[in-house]
């Protein structure tokens, strides 16, 4: 039998499950753009095996799409998986008492620097605006991503979003996030406004006209062509500011599985799968142990950005986050834009995370 996947198209998200898979698996593809915001119960319907973000979880727990990993493996196995993966990434795609995927990739936002062009990557804000003053520097605004760099600052700043949830984040944090947000932005190339985090990686790789973007999603089969480093600070020493990616490894309500699928999925969580084959084939383990093996394939990157990979912010999870997500980055473009004054902005964030929210969920 040949179980069919959705997983995102790039090296990274597909080479390594494609030459794992054999006749187990077909590997379908589906864009970046995809992968961030298609609903998941659209998927799970056509899809026996969905690589998904953990934002998803709570549409995926609603509409009773996903299979409980928890029936499907022992105890002991997701232990060990959760105990050996790198920062938040296990229980990212835990939700309600249940494990629902397996982080089988981890990244999140980090500073990438051409170093060629600039020297040493700024360790602080007040760094990368005075980078911003000389050289090409710009944020992450397209899509989510918006938003997810808004958060970013704010952990940076000492503030995790949604901590109070009927707050999402205090006036005072918000204002200094986009006020800083805001003087970055307007010393960027107008081109990359509209890049998603790969474009702004293949804009910075390939030409000058980019030297350094302060939060962006680590890739490491980007990393012969740019130095990545931890995540801005406010402080020296202070807390990289990052928001949780990476992927996890979901099977579909749709999906019988075999013994032998089970066994593949263990097998992709295995040392030897997370420090060699993964790698060797352009993928992006979540093994904390891989991250720490100097002779992994792409070495620098991981050593250089593990700090914040280990405390990075996990975004919720509740069902209605994905379509505040969306509502929340735009709202975030327009203050930059200066189409809407940023204390407006800050009370039209609070209003679309609460009705995000169900009132039970507010409750709880």
């Amino acid at each position: 039998m040949t179980y069919s996947g959705l997983t995102w198209d790039h090296p990274r998200g597909h080479d390594a499950l494609a030459a794992a898979a054999g006749d187990l698996v077909h590997w379908d593809v589906q864009p970046l753009e995809g992968f961030e915001s298609h609903p998941v119960d659209e998927l799970c319907a056509r899809y026996d095996l969905v690589v998904l973000d953990h934002p998803h979880l709570g549409e995926a727990v609603r509409a009773r799409c996903l299979l409980p990993l928890d029936d499907l493996f022992t105890p002991g196995e997701l232990t060990c998986w959760g105990a050996g993966s790198i920062g938040p990434t296990m229980r990212s795609y835990a939700l309600d008492g249940r494990q629902w995927a397996l982080p089988l990739d981890a990244a999140t936002q980090v500073a990438a620097t051409r170093t060629d062009l600039v020297g040493e990557a700024p360790a602080t804000w007040d760094d990368v605006l005075g980078l911003a003053r000389r050289a090409p520097v710009a944020l992450s605004l397209a899509g989510p991503h918006a938003f997810l760099t808004f958060a970013s600052v704010a952990v940076a700043m000492g503030e995790e979003p949604a901590a109070d949830p009927d707050e999402l984040i205090s006036r005072q944090t918000g204002a200094a996030v986009l006020d800083l947000m805001a003087a970055v932005d307007a010393l960027a190339p107008p081109e990359t406004r509209a890049l998603n985090p790969i474009g702004l990686l293949e804009l910075m790789a390939g030409t000058e006209r980019l030297a350094h973007c302060p939060l962006v999603y680590g890739y490491v089969t980007y990393a012969d062509r740019t130095v990545f480093t931890d995540a801005p600070t406010v402080a020296p020493g202070g807390r990289p500011g990052s928001t949780l990616g990476g992927t996890g490894l979901a099977l579909s309500t749709r999906c019988t599985p075999s013994a032998a699928l089970l066994d593949h999925v263990r097998w992709l969580m295995s040392p030897a799968a997370q420090r060699d084959f993964l790698p060797r084939h352009h993928g992006q383990p979540s093994a904390r142990a891989a991250w720490a093996d100097p002779a992994i394939v792409g070495a620098d990157f991981y050593r250089r950005t593990t700090r914040t990979c280990e405390q990075a912010w996990v975004r919720p999870r509740h069902a209605g986050y994905i379509g505040f997500q969306t509502a929340a980055s735009a709202a975030v473009r327009a203050a930059l834009a200066g189409e809407a004054g940023h204390r407006d902005v800050l009370d039209h964030l609070r209003t679309l995370y609460r009705a995000s929210r169900t009132p039970e969920e507010r409750a709880a």
